[in-house]
């Protein structure tokens, strides 16, 4: 997945998604013991979580059952993923003789995705220059980096990779990117104008 805009082409940035979170209801109660007793691909254990998880191969996921007939998904790659994921919930808990007769509605609550920005990041500057960021490199080599519109939360990485989280649609996705982009070269900018001045004033101290 690219984001395609003039100030932020393809070489810019580059967007894989790795994880869609996603939640429906079924709108039918489900017998979780039934459930874990009769198919092989769950784990059930009461005593620890209500919920409990099945798991599919194709796509690779995982789906949290509740006895509410709530389901969350994870794992997934796209929404036709989730939707393909699900039908195949509904098909399994036809075996116990839960009969959905809905269509369920598919709300996604998180995606996940990596990518890279096509710069070289001095994470120590760009914390300082940035608003909004956590960089604790004693405790993790990334920097933390919130955006408030849209709402997503980055970890960048000095060679440029980076992990989105947060969105909820590939527009939202899409419009992050292009506005950590704007941000960060913003940034970079500013470091290099301070560098700039400091040297010609004759403060050659590191920045």
């Amino acid at each position: 997945m690219a984001v395609a805009k003039k100030a932020s082409s393809k070489k810019d940035t580059t967007l894989k998604v790795q994880n869609i979170v996603a939640t429906t209801s079924l709108e039918k109660d489900v017998s979780l013991t039934k459930l874990a007793r009769t198919q092989p691909n769950t784990e059930y254990n009461p005593d620890t979580f209500p919920g409990l998880v099945l798991r599919v191969k194709k796509p690779k996921s995982a789906v949290l059952v509740f006895s509410s007939g709530n389901l969350v998904c994870t794992g997934t790659k796209s929404v036709s993923q989730v939707r393909d994921v699900v039908q195949q919930v509904i098909k399994q808990l036809k075996k116990i003789g839960v009969n959905v007769t809905i269509k369920p509605k598919i709300t996604v609550q998180n995606i996940v995705a990596s990518g890279a920005i096509n710069l070289d990041l001095n994470l120590n500057t760009l914390a300082l220059e940035l608003e909004n960021t956590e960089y604790e490199p004693e405790q993790f080599p990334g920097l933390v980096y919130k955006l408030e519109d849209p709402t997503a939360t980055f970890l960048l990485f000095s060679n440029g990779k980076l992990v989105c989280t947060g969105t909820k649609n590939k527009a939202q996705l899409d419009d992050s990117m292009i506005q950590l982009n704007k941000n960060v070269r913003a940034a970079l900018k500013r470091i290099k104008e301070i560098a700039k001045k400091k040297k010609e004033s004759g403060d050659d101290d590191d920045f």
